[in-house]
């Protein structure tokens, strides 16, 4: 137990001095000195409560996602009879009354079209329902109902993707640390600590980036869509400005048969080689690429409308077939604008459009006052702790007083090494920290005092003291570790912080407090050879 070769002292002395270097840049940010620029700067961030920044809730609107299941029931229903039941003749489909429904010419039929389309209803996890309804209604006629339960897990799914697609969006703008959870059936609290101007914020975030390629519908004339009439499968969208779609408000495009952007692998902001424009270029996966390529090989010579959140921002004509799985989107954009884009599009599309409902900027002021107090009780604690420990136990205390500062530093430097986050349940946890890892010593030292008491000699007790205290040390701060880990999996924002400072300040004070000062005291027995101690 006291045996430390010199290796292992070295490695023991190595790690605690790492960790304490990577400690000096927070030190000297919270002391507000200036850090050398040329050595590498681990830094303790502050969370949205101490250093300040942007608060935004957003809310999605539930009727969007059961507008799109619609669409796409739609779609899907198409295709799935042209593929399995090609000899099945039907009707125009309708989407009235937020239905899917169809007529079948011949009723002979009607058992085959049901079993083509039942495939795309599945089962709404473990509700025991289906997401549609599939009737039968005056002899002829297939309706497919959504079910409630459906729609239900349709807006939790959506809920799920928009929030790793706001995730990735702000990862993308350099911040750091935002907490970006869900809040109810609907909404999603963003919050960006540092963050002092959330314009640019809420212009990324509420670009829903749903990108479409669809051909342009040349028949339909330019005075039916002025009174919105288009020809059977076209539909009108407007255009984003006059210049996009070569001075028209609306344009007539396909309704089915375009590419979504969900098939994009990459967009950046460039320029275009003629004239230095800004653009935005990107690149489709192999089956996104397959089906532009066959898209523009089909159509050359035709108009087809580059369509971004409804509104059509380009029109160019197919001069020639695109094989390489790469276009450019163009528009009037900015350096600026075309980066928001190209993030945007990179991230994926928002699966339903995010309104802010509530915004406000926290300023650092109250999370200084924080800081101030929570460091002055750090320092009356460990004050307190450092005069009682050394009041009782002599030299085992002064041992005991520099693990604690030890301890300190290294969790700071593990915290700035790990690039987490500091909050004031945080702070609250550090203090905990400092005033549980004193409980070690204690336990240690009174060991040793029994050890000497049953009449052991120095190097015995200390060593039996170590030895036994150990166990129940070990034991203890495994409960609380596992305290903490629950915490983090199930809490959120400042529990999970809590949760992680406690389980670093756990590792570090037991590090310290058995590790530590048993080097030291072995050491000082190995010099000193004491026949007493003072205990």
């Amino acid at each position: 137990m006291l045996d430390f070769p010199r290796w292992k002292q070295a490695f023991y002395w190595s790690l605690a001095a790492i960790a304490m270097l990577a400690a000096l840049p927070s030190i000297f940010a919270f002391a507000q000195l200036r850090w050398p620029s040329q050595l590498p700067r681990p830094e303790v961030n502050l969370g949205l409560d101490l250093a300040g920044g942007s608060h935004i809730l957003l809310e999605a609107n539930p009727d969007q996602v059961r507008r799109q299941r619609l669409e796409a029931m739609d779609e899907d229903v198409r295709q799935r009879l042209k593929q399995n039941a090609p000899d099945v003749r039907i009707g125009d489909i309708s989407t009235k009354d937020g239905t899917v429904s169809f007529l079948v010419d011949d009723p002979s039929q009607l058992d085959k079209a049901r079993e083509a389309v039942l495939p795309l209803t599945n089962g709404a996890q473990l509700t025991g329902q289906r997401d549609w309804d599939i009737q039968v209604l005056d002899g002829n006629r297939i309706v497919l109902t959504p079910t409630q339960a459906g729609i239900d897990l349709a807006v939790s799914q959506a809920m799920d993707t928009a929030t790793e697609v706001v995730r990735k969006r702000i990862d993308a703008l350099g911040t750091r640390e935002p907490t970006i959870i869900r809040q109810g059936a609907q909404r999603i609290v963003v919050q960006v600590p540092g963050l002092k101007d959330p314009a640019a914020l809420k212009a990324l975030l509420g670009q829903t980036a749903k990108l479409e390629f669809k051909l342009v519908d040349s028949t339909a004339s330019p005075t039916d869509l002025a009174q919105g009439i288009v020809p059977p499968g076209s539909q009108i969208v407007p255009c984003a400005d006059a210049g996009s779609c070569g001075g028209a408000p609306t344009l007539a495009v396909r309704r089915l048969g375009g590419i979504k952007g969900d098939q994009l692998t990459n967009a950046q902001q460039t320029f275009e080689q003629q004239n230095n424009r800004p653009v935005v270029s990107i690149t489709f996966d192999q089956a996104g690429g397959a089906k532009f390529a066959k898209l523009t090989s089909e159509n050359v010579g035709k108009p087809f409308a580059i369509i971004l959140d409804g509104k059509v921002i380009s029109a160019p004509n197919i001069n020639e077939p695109i094989l390489g799985g790469s276009a450019q989107i163009s528009g009037n954009f900015t350096v600026e604008s075309a980066n928001q884009l190209a993030i945007s599009l990179r991230s994926g599309a928002l699966p339903v459009d995010l309104k802010v409902v509530e915004e406000r900027s926290v300023g650092p002021d109250l999370g200084a006052d924080s800081i101030k107090k929570g460091m002055l009780a750090m320092l009356v604690g460990t004050t307190a702790l450092a005069v009682f420990i050394l009041v009782t136990y002599g030299r085992f205390g002064v041992y005991a007083c520099a693990a604690l500062i030890v301890n300190v530093l290294m969790i700071l430097g593990i915290m700035a090494i790990a690039n987490t986050t500091l909050t004031l349940p945080g702070i609250a946890g550090f203090v905990l920290t400092i005033g549980a890892a004193v409980d070690a010593n204690v336990l240690i030292n009174e060991r040793i005092r029994e050890e000497r008491h049953r009449g052991r000699r120095v190097v015995q007790a200390v060593e039996m003291g170590y030895k036994e205290a150990s166990r129940a040390i070990f034991d203890a701060n495994i409960t609380n570790v596992i305290a903490a880990a629950l915490m983090f999996i199930f809490g959120s924002g400042p529990v999970k912080g809590f949760a992680v400072v406690l389980v670093i300040g756990i590792v570090t004070s037991v590090f310290t407090a058995v590790t530590m000062t048993r080097m030291w005291v072995a050491n000082w027995l190995r010099r000193a050879r004491p026949t007493e101690i003072a205990l």
